[in-house]
């Protein structure tokens, strides 16, 4: 990587549902001072926001979606001929369907890569949806003139990438791995605040309150291990209870993924820590 790059800080170079990149001025004044930790765990990774913001100098990042964990891996490994196969596509209706219809798996792990990253850029407000086969299904998002390539930000990432540990695995993994100051943070799908408001179709298995429980146990096992933690949620009356002996930060977040305009706007959610960056 060349020393101009190394001037720059990287960015997410995925639109993902829920990224954190609008709420990091919120959230630096609860971060842990650099020196404070020793390695970060990022369990839900999505579009890794607080990872590039932080940019730690040993990583263990993990996700239960397969073909995203490949998107950053190939990132990491084969930079350019992603660029390279990512130049191949345009912004059009028909072409993006026919994209969309490939099959994955008769595609190579580049091709792959750059597919993702096209739906992701040219599909409605960016989402990742898949169908009970696990189909990618969200619609064509209409936009005039997305960039499907950005080479600078693809190279930033790499360079980023470098030293980070990448798997497909469910949260608990770091239960065999975090040590006393390591820094874990949990960005997972957010327990809905009503019963027609959930989305966590990130995977075709979904994230139920059961899970967010298992979560809060996980979390507790770590606190008593001298962890430093972090946590995104909702402001569900749940996530208040499973986590009222820890510091609770309200943020406020643009709520941006609603069919009626009038449901969009300011809403609460959560910063959960078991420390003070201050202490």
């Amino acid at each position: 990587m060349s020393s101009d790059l190394d001037l720059k800080a990287a960015s997410p170079i995925l639109k993902w549902a829920g990224g954190k990149g609008a709420l990091l001025s919120q959230f630096a004044p609860h971060f842990p001072a650099l020196g404070r930790y020793k390695r970060y765990f990022e369990p839900f990774l999505g579009g890794a926001a607080v990872f590039f913001h932080l940019q730690p100098a040993e990583s263990f990042l993990y996700d239960l979606n397969p073909q995203l964990i490949e998107v950053y891996s190939v990132v990491r490994e084969n930079v350019e001929e992603l660029i390279s196969a990512l130049k191949i596509h345009h912004n059009d209706r028909e072409y993006f369907y026919e994209i969309r219809a490939q099959q994955p798996n008769e595609l190579t792990s580049i091709q792959r890569a750059a597919r993702f990253i096209f739906l992701n850029r040219t599909c409605y407000n960016g989402l990742y949806r898949v169908n009970r086969q696990g189909q990618f299904n969200v619609p064509f998002g209409k936009y005039k003139n997305p960039t499907i390539c950005d080479e600078q930000g693809l190279r930033l990432a790499s360079s980023s990438l470098q030293q980070a540990h990448l798997e497909v695995a469910d949260f608990e993994v770091v239960l065999g791995i975090a040590e006393r100051d390591d820094l874990v943070y949990f960005d997972p799908p957010y327990e809905p605040l009503s019963p027609t408001s959930s989305f966590t179709s990130y995977t075709s298995d979904g994230f139920t309150s059961a899970d967010q429980r298992r979560l809060a146990d996980t979390f507790r096992t770590l606190d008593a291990r001298g962890c430093l933690l972090m946590l995104s949620n909702s402001s569900a009356p749940l996530i208040y209870e499973l986590y009222q002996d820890f510091h609770i930060h309200e943020i406020n977040a643009r709520r941006a993924i609603n069919s009626k305009a009038n449901g969009r706007g300011i809403i609460k959610e959560l910063l959960i820590t078991n420390f003070r960056a201050s202490d």
